[in-house]
C-alpha cells in the first residue's frame, strides 16, 4: 500500500513545485506581465483568451490526477488498464469518453494513470480518445456540425482503438519501451475511502496535484506561449486561405493545427470556420485530430516521462490515419 495511506503526518509544506515548474513559470509570467505593454496588446488579448478557455481544464486535469493519486489503487488502475490484452485498449476507450477535460486536462490524468501502472497502449489510446470523444466535446461538435459532428467522433474513437493496437504490437517486438509492472495485481484495498478522513485527503489530493503539475505544468506552459504568439501575430484570413482541400491543404492544416493546438474546446471554433471557408468535413477533420497527435506539448510529455521511442512512434503510427481519414471526408462527406 501507499506510504499515505492514512496520511496520519501529511503536511501542505512539504509539497514541493519543481525546478522546471519554477524556471518556466517565472518566464510565463514575466512574458504575461510585457504583454499589458500598448505595444503587445495583440500578445495580451490572445494570452487572456486562452488562459480563458484552459484554465479550468488544466486545473480540472490536476484535481481529478490528484484524486486518482490519492484514492485510486495502483491494482485497480493495473487491472483495467495495465494487463497486455485486447479488452485494455477498448476500456481506455470509454474511459477516455467519460473524462470532462481537454486535451491538456488529459495529459496531467494520462500520466497519473500512468504513473498508477496503466499500461503504455492503453495511456496513448486514452490520450487519443479523451479531447475528441468525450461527453463535452460531442455535444460542443454536435452544436457547430450537426449530424455530421458524428462522424469526427466514430473517427476519433476508430483510431485511438487502432492505434492501442499497433503500440500493443510495438510493445511487444520492444519497438517502444516496456509497461510498468505493479506488484499485488490481483488484490488491493480502498485504504483511504475506507479510513476516510477530510483533512488527509485534502493534503493527499494536493500532493498529487503537485507532484503531477511537476511533471506535466512546464510543458503546457510551454504550449501556451507558442500558441498565444501564433494567435496574436498570424492572421485567421492566412489559415483560410491555405486550408483547402488538396493535399498540401492538408498538409498545412495539419503543421498549423501542430502549432496552434491548445484547447479542444477552443479549436473547435476554428474547425467550423475552416469547414466554412472550405465546404468539406476533412481539413477540419485533420485540424482537430493533428492538434492531439502531433502537439509538441503531448510529444514532450510522453518523450520525458514514457520514453523517446514511444513519443517518436506516436505521429508515426496516427499521422497517416489521419490524413487518409480527412482525404476521405473530402471526397465524400
Amino acid at each position: 500500500m501507499k506510504e499515505d495511506a492514512h496520511c496520519e503526518h501529511c503536511e501542505l509544506d512539504n509539497i514541493r513545485i519543481g525546478k522546471k515548474l519554477k524556471i518556466f513559470g517565472l518566464i510565463f509570467i514575466a512574458v504575461f506581465a510585457l504583454s499589458f505593454l500598448p505595444i503587445f496588446s495583440a500578445l495580451n488579448e490572445s494570452l487572456i483568451d486562452y488562459m480563458k478557455l484552459i484554465w479550468w481544464a488544466v486545473l480540472l486535469g490536476l484535481v481529478i490526477g490528484g484524486l486518482i493519486d490519492y484514492f485510486i489503487p495502483e491494482e485497480f488502475i493495473f487491472k483495467y488498464l495495465g494487463k497486455k490484452k485486447k479488452s485494455t485498449i477498448f476500456y481506455a476507450v470509454i474511459a477516455g469518453f467519460l473524462m470532462s477535460a481537454c486535451s491538456h486536462g488529459i495529459l496531467a490524468i494520462s500520466m497519473q494513470l500512468y504513473k498508477k501502472g496503466a499500461s503504455i497502449p492503453a495511456v496513448i489510446t486514452f490520450l487519443l480518445a479523451s479531447p475528441w470523444a468525450n461527453l463535452p466535446v460531442t455535444i460542443l461538435l454536435f452544436g457547430f456540425f450537426g449530424i455530421k459532428a458524428l462522424f469526427f467522433i466514430l473517427a476519433a474513437m476508430i483510431i485511438a482503438v487502432i492505434t492501442g493496437f499497433i503500440f500493443m504490437l510495438l510493445e511487444k517486438f520492444k519497438l517502444i519501451e516496456q509497461s510498468k509492472t505493479v506488484k499485488s495485481k490481483e488484490s488491493y484495498e480502498w485504504s483511504n475511502i475506507k479510513n476516510f478522513n477530510l483533512k488527509n485527503s485534502i493534503v493527499g489530493t494536493t500532493r498529487g496535484a503537485v507532484s503531477l503539475a511537476n511533471m506535466v505544468l512546464w510543458w503546457i506552459l510551454i504550449g501556451f506561449l507558442l500558441a498565444g504568439v501564433i494567435g496574436a501575430y498570424v492572421p485567421h484570413e492566412i489559415f483560410m486561405k491555405y486550408f483547402g482541400p488538396t493535399f498540401w491543404g492538408m498538409i498545412l492544416t495539419l503543421v498549423f493545427a501542430t502549432i496552434i493546438e491548445v484547447c479542444s474546446e477552443g479549436s473547435a471554433p476554428i474547425a467550423f470556420e475552416i469547414f466554412n471557408k472550405v465546404g468539406t468535413l476533412g481539413n477540419p477533420f485533420i485540424f482537430l485530430m493533428a492538434g492531439v497527435v502531433t502537439d509538441y506539448t503531448e510529444i514532450g510529455l510522453i518523450w520525458s516521462n514514457i520514453g523517446k521511442r514511444t513519443a517518436i512512434w506516436l505521429p508515426i503510427v496516427t499521422v497517416p490515419m489521419v490524413l487518409v481519414v480527412g482525404y476521405l471526408f473530402n471526397i465524400f462527406l
